[in-house]
């Protein structure tokens, strides 16, 4: 237990560290490393509790950039398509959880290098699809965020707007994605103990991502970050 609590306490710093330095990140970080000390079953629950806690603190601060009637149609996807996701988190082996999960980490990535990101996306369709998808990637491998993160980027939001509109949507979905583990029975005594043990460390790293916010060089952290992820996922779907 020494050695996995120490080695999850780094891991959940750093992932708490890049939350509180770009406002998202947590699931992709965590999940790149976890898995390969804790089943996927104990660290997307693990991952979600924590991800709602960081959602609900950033959205009281910045609630007054919040757009509500533009989360309508997001949040009615994420609500649609989380309990699939929960399903296929309990129903799908640990091994190809963890292929699934390096996919999508190596997909991202490659996404982030090309820059293939939409360039505008208008009507309600393409929220819930996106709000849809991201309830069915929380809930199954922990990972929220790619497809809200770009409808967001092709709405032309402010950068304030956008984080905004960001933990409130993350607020709402992780807390759905939290309900639906209860009721799957996937929020476990070892969970919740946990995530008891690992509350200084995530809360020291994003203290400390959120004081350096305005005291580093983004692009060069972004662009090692995802380097990093990229060589994670692939050593991912390598070993299952």
């Amino acid at each position: 237990m020494g050695f996995t609590w120490v080695v999850g306490a780094g891991i959940l710093a750093v992932a708490s560290f890049v939350f509180g330095l770009t406002g998202f990140g947590i699931g992709l970080v965590s999940l790149s490393l976890l898995p390969f000390f804790v089943p996927p079953a104990t660290v997307v629950p693990l991952i979600t509790l924590y991800g709602a806690a960081f959602a609900l603190v950033m959205t009281i601060q910045l609630r007054r950039d919040v757009m509500f009637p533009q989360l309508v149609s997001l949040l009615i996807g994420t609500v649609l398509g989380t309990p699939l996701g929960v399903w296929v988190l309990e129903a799908l082996p640990p091994s190809l959880l963890k292929r699934l999960i390096g996919l999508i980490l190596m997909g991202i990535v490659v996404i982030e290098w090309y820059g293939a990101y939409p360039e505008k996306l208008s009507g309600r369709h393409w929220g819930l699809c996106a709000g849809g998808l991201a309830g069915l990637l929380g809930g199954a491998i922990g990972t929220p965020g790619p497809p809200v993160i770009l409808y967001a980027v092709a709405q032309g939001w402010s950068p304030r707007v956008m984080k905004a509109m960001l933990q409130a949507f993350f607020l709402v979905n992780q807390s759905v994605i939290v309900a639906n583990h209860w009721w799957a029975g996937l929020l476990t005594r070892e969970v919740a103990w946990l995530a008891c043990l690992y509350v200084v460390p995530s809360a020291i790293g994003v203290t400390a991502g959120i004081y350096l916010f305005d005291r580093i060089d983004h692009v060069r952290f972004r662009r090692l970050m995802f380097a990093l992820l990229f060589v994670l996922g692939f050593a991912m779907c390598v070993r299952g």
